[in-house]
């Protein structure tokens, strides 16, 4: 069958078929997209933005979900940046904005440490070394989909694009994105063992 070429030119081939959808700005992303993909994943969730504070003022009830979820047997961590690390004070000073990197990554820090004790939560410091390949790339992995943000510049988060990808296999783009995040995971410093006031 020949197909149409309106039709072949809707029809998502090779690299490209793992995007759901894609946001000029991740603040553009409807709340209700980062909410439904907590609510839904059953095995993974990750969280390895920067500072990751957002996702208590985006997703209702987070602390409360991320409760709930573990309790149902979820695996959730959080990776963030050192908030008194170096690549943190870089960051501060390009962004130049009133709510600072370490500030934020403090504010999760905080609503984490509320949740000290519920298994199956965990965070970690991405290491020092590891830190400007994180400040750069954010990925929020739901089980089989995840969010990722490259940020650009001298812009915070919320103005950097925002990708939503499926998992279509090995090596596609859910996979590579996927797999740089697990790779500051394994080099991560549990927060606990740090002293940070």
């Amino acid at each position: 069958m020949i197909w149409p070429k309106a039709v072949k030119e809707r029809i998502k081939t090779g690299g490209d078929r793992e995007i759901v959808q894609s946001y000029p700005y991740r603040s553009a992303c409807p709340s209700t997209v980062w909410s439904e993909l907590t609510e839904n994943s059953t095995e993974e969730l990750f969280f390895s933005g920067y500072t990751n504070y957002f996702l208590w003022t985006t997703i209702p009830d987070f602390s409360g979900l991320l409760r709930r979820k573990a309790h149902e047997g979820c695996r959730i961590r959080f990776l963030t940046g050192d908030p008194n690390g170096e690549v943190t004070r870089q960051r501060e000073a390009i962004e130049d904005v009133a709510l600072t990197v370490s500030t934020r990554i403090r504010m999760t820090l905080e609503s984490l440490k509320k949740l000290e004790g519920v298994e199956g939560i965990e965070s970690r410091f991405s290491s020092a070394q590891d830190a400007v390949n994180h400040v750069s790339l954010s990925v929020f992995r739901f089980d089989s989909e995840a969010l990722v943000t490259p940020h650009l510049a001298r812009l915070v988060g919320h103005d950097s694009p925002l990708l939503h990808l499926r998992s279509m296999g090995e090596g596609g783009m859910f996979s590579r994105f996927s797999e740089h995040a697990e790779e500051l995971w394994s080099r991560g410093v549990p927060v606990e063992q740090q002293n940070h006031g």
